[in-house]
């Protein structure tokens, strides 16, 4: 069967189910209290919720207005973040659009509930530091990898984090429910269903 659409309303984009390890860059820090609005802002954007692709443009853009370009060129990458990230308004978007850009986590010292689920429901991987000082020693631009993401998940409440760049290690909470760590593993909610349905 086909959908017809029309010129603003793009296929719905889907993640790969989770690897096992995941690498790349930091692409932005970012500090406290990171709004919904701040990841994607409403206003004039509005207009793109049915185009992800466009709407994707958007993201950040409040803080760096290349991030999207930047995230595109990298193949994706990590954000950090401070207290509070995704506080604010409950839009999927602010999840849909960065996972989209090939965003694979967002390690913070903490979530707003409602944005730590939508990360979830996308297939990214929203991470707490187990100690939040471990927070000031990672850079923009710092080459990270999670290894043994799938074992970790699925046998313990932390995974490890390692900084290449800087040659640390450090430990990561997930805190994911039983459900959620399986759709984490999907590659998100519309992957789960699905196969759940097959």
């Amino acid at each position: 069967m086909t959908v017809a659409r029309g010129p603003n309303i793009k296929e719905l984009p889907k993640q790969a189910a989770l690897p096992d390890s995941l690498k790349g860059k930091v692409l932005i820090k970012l500090g406290d209290n990171i709004t919904t609005d701040h990841i994607t802002p409403a206003g004039t954007w509005l207009k793109y919720r049915s185009n992800v692709p466009k709407y994707s443009e958007s993201v950040f853009s409040q803080i760096d207005a290349k991030f999207h370009e930047k995230a595109k060129a990298a193949g994706g990458g990590f954000v950090l973040g401070g207290e509070n990230y995704g506080q604010g308004s409950s839009r999927e978007h602010a999840a849909l659009c960065p996972m989209y850009l090939g965003i694979k986590a967002i390690i913070a010292k903490s979530f707003a509930r409602i944005h730590k689920d939508n990360l979830v429901n996308f297939g990214i991987l929203p991470l707490t530091f187990e100690n939040p000082a471990d927070y000031e020693s990672i850079d923009d631009g710092d080459e990270l990898e999670l290894p043994g993401l799938r074992q970790a998940l699925t046998s313990s409440e932390t995974v490890t984090l390692k900084n290449v760049t800087k040659g640390r290690e450090y430990k990561l909470r997930h805190g994911y429910s039983p459900r959620q760590i399986e759709t984490i593993l999907a590659g998100g909610t519309l992957n789960y269903t699905t196969a759940a349905r097959a």
